[in-house]
């Protein structure tokens, strides 16, 4: 065996767990399980500096970013990329410069998503759970510190994750980074929007922050990376072109007398009031995360995107309450606009601990993006201008693939005949509900309701109590026969976790596609999954009313897409549970496609 210095032996049995090796170290040899331990490290390192993206932005700097996908989809920060407009160059490890891209853009949590041209095939980084990270594991980052990168080939700086769950207050900046993962790898200016990855290489954070000695600019152990997983719920919104911004709750929380995290504020405007929030209720957990103080309470909104409709469990005078809250945004949509506009004055004073973007690797000159009249061939026709987003040709992308999914599970679908779905409720009463190109009915216990879909729906919340159930069916049909087009106004929303009708937080949760429109005077989204599927239904007769909410559950048998079960909500009453037992097509008279 190879002769190595006693001090290189020390090192390597440091990184294998639970390892002793005592009659190799006297002899001055390295144990074959310290070496394969090496090796790993070694070729997990390379696999991750394929990933790095080096980003150059002219004379305005520039930063680094991680691949995620091979066809060249890319993370960076926020702050990266402002000074740098909507093109912008890219290195990566093969030396070859790359032209990019800007997709998607959340401000608040320091986040962009980038597309590099050229490839189909680029190297990529798998996401990780980065709720499964612990203070001491290794880590590593990759990126362009100092844009000392010239040849593209990353730099790397070790170390271990020094601690979990930060919080870092915005201090006069909109940058919050919430939930962050705290390191004593090297962060230094460049570094910022470049990967953190675990000992097996995979991506569980974007480093965006680091604290520094007051005097210079030069890494001191204290850098901060942004999350894989606050990353995960961003993704969708940001891969549709998306300005996104962050949720809140609506309501303030302070620590009372006894240690309990308690609402010391609320807004009366807001979805919490409306599901029965009040003040010094006592907030147990949001999310399925528990709250047991003030910076957890932000910490776990801070990772959420506004709109998400998320478990919220309180207690009151000792009883345990839980309801389901849709979010609100931090900023309105022309305040988060008017920011991005406003360039690095949005980041003038930094963060904490004088994290300021130096003006040789992460910021541009004073007056910040600005888009260039002629963009590269290769992304020339990858970005198209729309108010209300960052980069709308990747909304279209999205909504197409959403569409195509839903035409690929519903070839069946026929607009010339009425669709006839019959079963029984909860009680084991009889229903019947019948849907075409312009009407619904449906037969309950109750009585008969039906609803004109050639005309507006907003005025039309049949059967009575459910908020416009008929109307939702009737708009479900319409996107299932004729796809988005038919519809109105169609756009990508991005993702959310298909919370069940029945408000349990307990319930399991998974993140779907959603699609939003403005059709028949009412606001609808349409929840898909990735087969195709229509799981949820949310509809709006009015901006400032309670939507009525359809979960639908998929059946074994039958046409795919068709529900073997329909629950519907009403703001906070349950209408009822549908049990579709037979579902029939037949000709519909006097109906046209």
């Amino acid at each position: 065996m190879k002769d190595v210095p006693r001090s290189i032996v020390l090192l390597l049995v440091a990184c294998v767990p639970n390892a002793a090796f005592p009659s190799a170290i006297v002899a001055g040899e390295v144990p074959a399980e310290v070496l394969a331990v090496e090796r790993q490290r070694i070729e997990a390192i390379d696999r991750a500096s394929r990933t790095a993206v080096a980003i150059f932005a002219g004379e305005a700097g520039g930063g680094s970013g991680v691949l995620i996908s091979p066809d060249g989809y890319a993370l960076t920060n926020f702050h990266v990329v402002q000074p740098a407009g909507v093109a912008m160059k890219c290195g990566l490890s093969d030396g070859r410069l790359y032209d990019a891209v800007l997709v998607g853009l959340d401000p608040t949590g320091d986040v962009a998503l980038v597309k590099l041209a050229g490839r189909d095939d680029f190297p990529s980084a798998e996401l990780a759970d980065s709720d499964l990270v612990e203070v001491g594991d290794f880590c590593f980052a990759a990126g362009n510190p100092f844009l000392l990168a010239t040849d593209f080939r990353p730099s790397i700086s070790a170390g271990i994750v020094s601690g979990v769950h930060r919080y870092q207050f915005p201090a006069g900046t909109i940058l919050e980074y919430a939930d962050c993962l705290q390191v004593d790898a090297a962060i230094n200016p460049g570094n910022s929007g470049g990967g953190l990855f675990d000992a097996r290489g995979r991506l569980i954070g974007i480093n965006g922050r680091a604290s520094f000695e007051k005097r210079g600019r030069v890494n001191v152990g204290v850098g901060y990376a942004i999350s894989a997983n606050q990353v995960r719920n961003f993704l969708g919104f940001l891969r549709g072109g998306r300005l996104v911004d962050h949720a809140t709750l609506g309501a303030t929380v302070a620590t009372d007398e006894d240690g309990r995290v308690v609402v010391s504020d609320i807004l009366e405007s807001s979805d919490a009031y409306r599901r029965g929030l009040r003040y010094d209720d006592e907030i147990v957990s949001i999310a399925g995360r528990p709250v047991r103080t003030v910076n957890a309470f932000k910490n776990v909104l801070a990772t959420l995107p506004a709109g998400w409709r998320v478990p919220v469990v309180f207690r009151r005078s000792g009883r345990r309450v839980e309801i389901a809250v849709r979010l609100a945004g931090l900023h309105r949509p022309t305040e988060l606009a008017r920011i991005v506009a406003a360039g690095d004055e949005a980041l003038e004073k930094g963060g904490p601990d004088g994290d300021r973007p130096p003006k040789d690797a992460d910021r541009g000159p004073k007056g910040g993006a600005v888009t260039p009249p002629r963009l590269p061939d290769a992304v020339r026709d990858l970005y198209e201008a729309r108010s209300g987003f960052t980069n709308h040709h990747f909304n279209v992308l999205e909504r197409d693939r959403v569409a195509a999914n839903i035409a690929r599970a519903a070839t069946w679908a026929s607009a010339d005949a009425a669709w006839t779905l019959s079963g029984h409720l909860d009680t084991g009463a009889p229903f019947k509900i019948v849907l075409t190109d312009s009407r619904g009915r449906i037969d309950l216990p109750t009585g008969t309701s039906e609803v004109d879909a050639s005309g507006e729906l907003d005025g039309d919340p049949s059967p009575p109590g459910s908020g416009g159930m008929l109307a939702a069916l009737v708009l479900w049909r319409r996107l299932l026969v004729a796809g988005p087009a038919r519809l109105g106004r169609t756009s990508y929303w991005g993702t959310q976790p298909l919370v069940a009708a029945d408000l349990g937080p307990s319930a399991a949760t998974e993140l779907v596609d959603v699609l939003e429109t403005a059709a028949a005077a009412v606001e609808v989204r349409f929840a898909v999954d990735g087969t195709g599927d229509v799981r949820g239904i949310d509809l709006w007769p009015a901006p400032d009313a309670d939507p009525c909410e359809l979960r639908l559950q998929r059946r074994a048998d039958g046409p795919p897409g068709m529900p073997a079960l329909i629950e519907v909500r009403h703001g906070d009453a349950p209408f009822g549970t549908f049990h579709v037992d037979d579902v029939r097509f037949e000709a519909a008279p006097g109906e046209t496609s």
